[in-house]
């Protein structure tokens, strides 16, 4: 453990209880004095949004989010957001959503209160991400972190066990990124080791009991945990491959982390002993890898890029776009050799080992 490090925690409220959601949101929406509120929701998100805003009034309802927050979108909802006079920008749903709020926040300065609805972790980072012409740029700004996460576990249960399953993977991928990124510090990789702990918890009630909250609320907590270890310790190896694979390929966000995730572990872990150590006591095992295979088989977790549209011939274009900007801070040093050796595996679905 490094004795010398610089650590920033950003500063956010966190409201966390289940069936609390709408109480919640009143109560902030009166602490920022706010008048017109815009919530935005996906369609398959509607519902769950007009309850969670059922005691307040609102100004627009918003639900062109698609995933990736292609720039056209973006552009259009914050035309719609300066339109409608908006003092408060509320987003209920997951990372799309998310989205879309920070790119209206990142050119409006409007406070975010954020109601996730799945294990993202976008809520809890100062990180934003568009996509143009089939490139997704994603940077960091403090304007686009939410000012409130508001946690209901009873939101996330209209997630379907597998889409629950891959998304809490997502947030795991940022708890593993965390011990590794390039400001990875011992703050953030115990936060990151204790999400850990608490995913491996949650996740496989939620695949045994997919209606009841305890596993639910176990897997938000982590995934809060992760997001904010991944705000401090930034973007490593894992998400660099993710982004491209989604912003070139149009792959599913959540099914591609839980997919690749294994195969970076695998890879970095031999030349990471400490963090490697740290990710396998968190999911009480002797191996780091061997705790992720051993969770991933459980949940029957997503297990190959070729089963989301990917395919071999894909393989040396996506190595071009991600090995420039794989972080100098990872473990072992990539090469286009053993990344797409990496890509292949991940592509095939062979299982993952040191």
């Amino acid at each position: 453990m490094s004795s010398t490090f610089e650590h920033v925690t950003l500063g956010q409220r966190v409201l966390f209880g289940s069936a609390k959601a709408a109480e919640n949101l009143a109560t902030e929406v009166a602490r920022f004095g706010a008048k017109r509120v815009m919530v935005i929701a996906s369609k398959f998100e509607s519902h769950a949004a007009a309850e969670v805003a059922s005691g307040i009034e609102v100004a627009l309802h918003y639900d062109d989010v698609v995933p990736h927050v292609p720039i056209e979108k973006a552009k259009k909802a914050r035309t719609a957001a300066v339109e409608h006079k908006i003092d408060l920008l509320v987003c209920v749903g997951g990372g799309s959503t998310t989205g879309l709020a920070k790119a209206i926040a990142m050119t409006s300065g409007l406070p975010i209160v954020a109601v996730p609805t799945t294990y993202a972790g976008s809520e809890a980072t100062n990180v934003w991400g568009l996509t143009q012409a089939a490139h997704k740029t994603t940077g960091i700004d403090d304007k686009v972190l939410p000012a409130t996460v508001i946690y209901d576990a009873t939101l996330t249960l209209s997630l379907p066990a597998d889409l629950s399953v891959a998304s809490g993977l997502n947030a795991l991928a940022h708890c593993v990124d965390s011990m590794w990124g390039p400001r990875a510090d011992p703050i953030n990789q115990a936060l990151a080791a204790e999400g850990i702990r608490a995913l491996n918890a949650g996740l496989p009630l939620i695949k045994l009991d997919p209606q009841g909250l305890a596993g639910r609320e176990q897997a938000l907590y982590g995934a809060y945990l992760a997001a904010v270890a991944f705000a401090s310790a930034g973007s490593g190896m894992h998400h660099k491959i993710c982004h491209v694979l989604g912003g070139t390929w149009n792959m599913p966000h959540a099914q591609t982390h839980a997919t690749v995730l294994p195969y970076v572990l695998a890879f970095n872990a031999p030349k990471a002993p400490e963090a490697a150590a740290r990710i396998a006591t968190a999911f009480g095992t002797d191996e780091a890898v061997v705790g992720l295979n051993n969770l991933r088989t459980v949940l029957d977790a997503p297990k190959a890029l070729m089963d989301y549209g990917f395919t071999e011939e894909n393989i040396p274009d996506a190595v071009d776009l991600i090995l420039p900007v794989i972080p100098a801070s990872n473990p072992r040093k990539p090469s286009a050799e053993n990344l797409s050796e990496l890509l292949r595996a991940a592509t095939a679905g062979t299982t993952p080992e040191l």
